[in-house]
């Protein structure tokens, strides 16, 4: 019973997405360099057999810069800092270790001041 179920639902949803496979518009896919097979057309109907007929092919060189600039925005650092922030800082002694600052400075306190106690030996 349960797999007449999954069958059933396998095929309900195939009747359902077959249309949009169906009508999908290569029209509508974005004009990019890539592999194009030149002028190429389908005997039948006339119709390009290719998304990007007439398309210069595309070097690593280019498809590189392509990509890096693709994720640029969402690879980029945001620092929270304001301009005012960065003209207070006086000195940056390295990594791990905050900067001395012009006015009020920083300090971090350690989240545990003290230990639990426990008797040295278990009564």
């Amino acid at each position: 019973m349960k797999q007449l179920f999954f069958i059933a639902r396998g095929v309900v949803a195939g009747l359902v997405l077959t249309p949009f496979f169906a009508f999908a518009n290569p029209a509508m896919l974005p004009k990019h360099p890539g592999y194009p097979i030149g002028k190429a057309v389908d005997p039948v109907h006339g119709q390009p057999l290719a998304n990007d007929p007439g398309q210069k092919n595309v070097t690593t060189q280019e498809a590189l810069v392509e990509a890096a600039r693709a994720v640029e925005s969402s690879s980029r650092q945001h620092f929270i800092m304001t301009l005012e922030d960065n003209q207070r800082i006086i000195e940056k002694p390295g990594a791990g270790v905050l900067p001395h600052v012009d006015g009020s400075s920083i300090k971090i306190e350690p989240p545990v001041k003290e230990g639990t106690k426990a008797p040295a030996s278990p009564q």
